[in-house]
């Protein structure tokens, strides 16, 4: 079978274990962790949070870090010095998770469910995610362009279909 590599090209298997389906999120290595990451960039866009029902909405502002074509961070590795309140998923909670997308694998993982079809680990195509246009590539704005004030006048809906 062919290596499975996390979205950095480093190697995650090299038997083409399906790991995802039988080790728990807590199971997994560093690499297995980092290759669910499906490179979609929903988690790194500005979510606003109701204070009256703890609902979170997300907007098509992005992290001043992402990249909004590749939907990727410009600086991963020093991501938490440069946004203190970057979101370390890491381990998960409960609370994490109402901050990331439906179609998240660590979501759908964590309630028991499959990744979807669109998937790099499944499709084999780390562009899987965008010709899928579930990624945010192109459809978002940098922070650096949008007042905070102004954030509420950028809200999109979606789960796992492409953004509104």
């Amino acid at each position: 079978m062919a290596t499975i590599r996390n979205w950095r090209g480093s190697a995650v298997s090299s038997q083409g274990e399906r790991f995802w389906e039988t080790k728990t999120l807590d199971q997994m290595t560093d690499a297995e962790w980092e290759s669910l990451c499906d490179g979609c960039g929903r988690c790194c866009l500005q979510k606003l949070e109701d204070e009256d029902t703890g609902e979170v909405h997300f907007t098509r502002v992005s992290c001043r870090l992402l990249d909004v074509e590749s939907c990727r961070c410009s600086d991963y590795e020093n991501r938490f010095e440069k946004v203190p309140d970057c979101l370390l998923i890491k381990p998960l909670s409960d609370e994490k998770l109402s901050w990331l997308p439906e179609s998240c694998a660590y979501v759908k993982l964590s309630r028991g469910q499959p990744l979807e079809n669109w998937h790099p680990l499944l499709s084999g195509d780390p562009n899987s995610v965008h010709s899928s246009r579930i990624s945010v590539s192109g459809r978002c704005i940098s922070e650096t362009e949008v007042p905070v004030s102004e954030f509420i006048f950028h809200l999109i809906e979606w789960d796992n279909k492409p953004p509104s």
